[in-house]
């Protein structure tokens, strides 16, 4: 899940002052976490103290009220009301903060054959508090998807080629598709929707050699650059690692409470492997 937040932070800067340099620093002292990291680890933090997604996401966005790039409007009114009910989104809010499922549920319950299913089923509860619109649940099982047949496709087969990238992202695609998506199609295109921006993060994926490379490519494209840098880096972490400077760098621009969140969900993964591996 360090992938969507490293996503989040080099894109930060570039949501409203987009760029087309793939060669751009990637951290500066302009960057910072946006509400995708923070809805990200309050995800995270449900599935730690088995909470409800909503409840946590409605606290930790309580908590951080005025983020980097602001909220959304129609989930900034969720965030202040006293009653947050979804509002049938379709953005790709719901897209961004889902990562942590895939990790939580892997190490839990890893080997066991309705894992997919079970997948698909988190995510869903993760979209329903606000984006529970058929698009805004799709974004975000799509992503899931996507990571588990990336990890199913390095699992199998280390020195995976192009077509064997495409031909997994694609098994994931469904009810979208990034096979005809061209440069020219995308770039400089500033689209929130899940429909308008999973399919460029698959195609993005596609297109990628390395972690760093998959997040240059989406920073550089011109558009929701947060956003579309944490769908990206969400599934390029289980392709390829993050190198630890990367790593690092951007575990600087988190609050402690946050680095907690990240560290006990780590260390829980580990605990989960263990025990899954026993039984």
């Amino acid at each position: 899940m360090l992938g969507a937040i490293i996503g989040d932070i080099v894109g930060s800067r570039f949501e409203f002052n987009p760029t087309n340099n793939y060669n751009f620093q990637l951290f500066t002292s302009d960057c910072d976490f946006t509400d995708d990291t923070i809805c990200t680890i309050a995800v995270a933090e449900a599935l730690l103290n088995y909470k409800d997604y909503g409840n946590s996401m409605h606290k930790w966005c309580q908590r951080y009220p005025y983020p980097k790039g602001g909220y959304g409007g129609r989930f900034a009114k969720w965030v202040v009301s006293n009653n947050p009910m979804p509002y049938n989104s379709y953005g790709n809010g719901s897209a961004m903060r889902v990562s942590p499922v895939w990790w939580y549920f892997l190490a839990k319950d890893g080997k066991e054959s309705y894992l997919c299913d079970l997948l698909l089923q988190q995510a869903t509860y993760t979209a329903l508090p606000t984006h529970n619109h058929t698009l805004g649940i799709a974004g975000a099982q799509v992503v899931v998807k996507a990571m588990h047949e990336c990890y199913i496709l390095r699992k199998c087969k280390p020195q995976f080629n192009k077509k064997d990238l495409y031909d997994a992202l694609k098994r994931a695609m469904e009810p979208f598709d990034f096979t005809t998506i061209t440069y020219g199609d995308v770039v400089n295109r500033f689209d929130e929707t899940c429909q308008g921006t999973v399919p460029v993060a698959l195609w993005i994926i596609s297109k990628s050699t390395s972690f760093e490379d998959a997040i240059r490519r989406a920073i550089s494209l011109g558009a929701d650059a947060d956003t579309l840098g944490a769908i990206v880096g969400s599934i390029a972490e289980v392709l390829w690692g993050i190198p630890e400077w990367i790593k690092c760098e951007a575990l600087k621009y988190l609050p402690q409470e946050m680095k907690y969140v990240l560290f006990t969900f780590r260390k829980t993964l580990r605990e989960l492997r263990k025990l899954s591996s026993i039984y």
